[in-house]
């Protein structure tokens, strides 16, 4: 007879406050989604220098708080490069992906794993192929893989119980690549000179490169474990 210690508790305090953070932050993504126009890269780019001298901290705000909803994170990156350039952009666009994605994290850590996978839907599966038992090569894989968003990855990482070290270094690292190719190619567009056309390049091939090795190595380990 099993007692009344292992018989899960619905309407546990924290069952409830996972419920109302699911909540608010499905509430929060359908707005977004349907209530604010993504601005155009022009558009964007007047917002920021209108606070003059606190626009790059206007830029990292609005950019982590992106990474957080399924607003894709394309056009803040390109503005970054066309107002900043390459050096200052890519710093500016990569702090606020990096914010963004560590609340991701611990809003489903919080909210746990059955509520955050409803969040996620048509993306829940493939999170989970890439994240259950997931080390820093899986995570650098997700960050890697192309049509994959960040927040689905952000999210899922936080509910699968991903380590917090590995999530934060993964997403350190493998979002370098990406985040300066979509800032060189905002800084060439404003720009085009030799430097901005060489980091593009650059950036891109690096792109290419370390998501084929990322993947051929998590497919390894993961042929191996099986």
């Amino acid at each position: 007879m099993r007692s009344n210690k292992d018989t899960p508790d619905a309407f546990s305090l924290r069952s409830i406050l996972s419920l109302l953070t699911l909540i608010i932050v499905i509430g929060l993504l359908i707005w977004l989604s349907f209530n604010v126009d993504i601005p155009s890269p022009d558009a964007l780019r007047e917002i920021i220098q209108g606070y003059g001298w606190a626009g790059w901290l206007i830029f990292i705000g609005i950019t982590a708080l992106i990474a957080i909803t399924p607003i894709p994170v394309t056009i803040p990156a390109l503005v970054a490069g066309s107002l900043y350039g390459v050096i200052a952009g890519s710093i500016f666009s990569f702090s606020g992906i990096m914010i963004g994605s560590w609340i991701g994290f611990w809003l489903a850590r919080f909210t746990g794993q059955k509520w955050t996978f409803k969040l996620l839907g048509r993306h829940g599966p493939t999170v989970k192929d890439y994240l259950s038992d997931a080390g820093f090569l899986a995570m650098c894989t997700a960050r890697l893989m192309p049509g994959l968003p960040y927040w689905p990855v952000n999210y899922g990482a936080g509910a699968l119980g991903v380590n917090q070290y590995v999530f934060l270094s993964a997403t350190f690292i493998a979002s370098i690549p990406g985040q300066i190719s979509l800032v060189s190619l905002g800084a060439f567009a404003a720009h085009p000179n030799l430097f901005n056309g060489i980091i593009l390049v650059s950036a891109w091939i690096l792109v290419l490169v370390s998501t084929w090795i990322s993947y051929r190595y998590w497919r390894n380990a993961r042929n191996e474990n099986n």
